[in-house]
């Protein structure tokens, strides 16, 4: 089983809740797109392909699956294309090169057409056999409907560790509150997806802006499955980083913390200062405390250096946002036979 033991999910709505939903027909089926950008998946691709397939088969509604190759170096594109060849409800997004993650998945949700679309990882450590339960919630009447982990087996003790304290910590200083414990695996409507290809920042973190955009959400809690097969792309350095895109794209905190440190600082010399002065006209004060000088010199000289540091990443985000250039660019599209028959509303065109 991959659902948790008390899915918050099964919850009631409140009364305030229900006001905002539309629930649709118990018998609707939309058309789904299922995007899932991939980077060297060659072990796992066939498999999620197999997978999503006979999942979104059993579902009985059009559907397409849009593989999006962020650049990968190995075969994954050579079999997406036979996936595509053999199969009409592929379609192959080819991006030039590797964009990131973040990126191939806004490309993805840019050119998909379906009137639900489905967010999974291609290593299948989110299953899509809950795509049933997620179609639930969007009878009930909800735009999102978004996975949470209530086990992630498979990772270390120190990247549960530190995703947990990451959690914590942007949910917190955020402006924006970010569901704890849940990534990119998700069901959104078309008029949320039309919402976030509207947004177009280069420095993206897309757990912070599907959540930006609001509308009536439900969780839905599992158990997240170990990676199928192949390594993980996502090494401690790439995560400090993605970490740093959602604190520094979420929150002022940083430069707020850095002025109050600086406020500190100075305060504390004033005080120190005045007690130098009163000691020397009591007691007078022979020269001494070379060590002490250097090391409040060192520490102030560290504290400057930190607030220029947070500045400058925030300076560094302006700069490349105010370039303009486009997220992403595509060597090539294969389309599905549901993107070919489908004008799609998103902005595809405005990357």
């Amino acid at each position: 089983m991959t659902r948790g033991p008390a899915a918050s999910a099964d919850a009631p709505a409140t009364l305030a809740e229900r006001s905002r939903l539309s629930p649709r027909a118990d018998d609707a089926l939309p058309s789904i797109s299922i995007v899932a950008p991939a980077y060297n998946e060659q072990e796992v691709i066939v498999e999620f392909h197999r997978r999503v397939s006979e999942n979104l088969r059993a579902i009985g509604a059009p559907y397409e699956l849009v593989l999006v190759n962020d650049g990968s170096s190995d075969q994954t594109l050579a079999l997406m294309h036979a996936l595509q060849a053999d199969d009409p409800q592929v379609m192959v997004v080819d991006l030039s090169r590797n964009f990131g993650k973040e990126i191939a998945l806004s490309a993805g949700l840019d050119h998909c057409s379906g009137e639900v679309v489905v967010v999974l990882d291609a290593d299948l450590q989110d299953p899509p056999e809950l795509i049933p339960e997620m179609l639930e919630g969007w009878r009930a009447g909800y735009d999102v409907i978004y996975g949470v982990r209530s086990d992630r087996a498979g990772e270390s003790w120190l990247k549960k560790a530190t995703a947990q304290l990451f959690y914590r910590l942007i949910g917190s200083v955020s402006r924006v509150e970010i569901p704890r414990d849940t990534g990119d695996f998700r069901l959104m409507t078309r008029r949320v997806v039309r919402e976030l290809s509207r947004l177009r920042e280069e420095h993206r973190f897309m757990k912070g802006l599907f959540a930006w955009v609001g509308f009536p959400s439900r969780p839905l809690v599992y158990r997240r499955s170990p990676r199928l097969a192949g390594v993980t792309k996502w090494n401690y350095w790439k995560l400090w980083n993605l970490a740093l895109e959602g604190i520094t794209s979420f929150t002022i905190a940083p430069l707020k913390i850095a002025s109050y440190l600086g406020i500190s600082v100075a305060f504390l010399s004033l005080l120190y200062a005045a007690f130098v002065i009163w000691k020397t006209l009591m007691y007078g004060d022979p020269v001494r405390g070379y060590p002490s000088l250097l090391v409040v010199v060192l520490f102030l000289g560290g504290v400057q250096l930190i607030a220029v540091g947070v500045l400058g990443e925030y300076i560094g985000r302006i700069f490349n946002e105010v370039k303009g250039r486009p997220l992403y660019l595509v060597n090539r599209i294969l389309p599905s036979q549901l993107h070919s028959t489908t004008t799609p509303t998103s902005a595809s065109d405005a990357s």
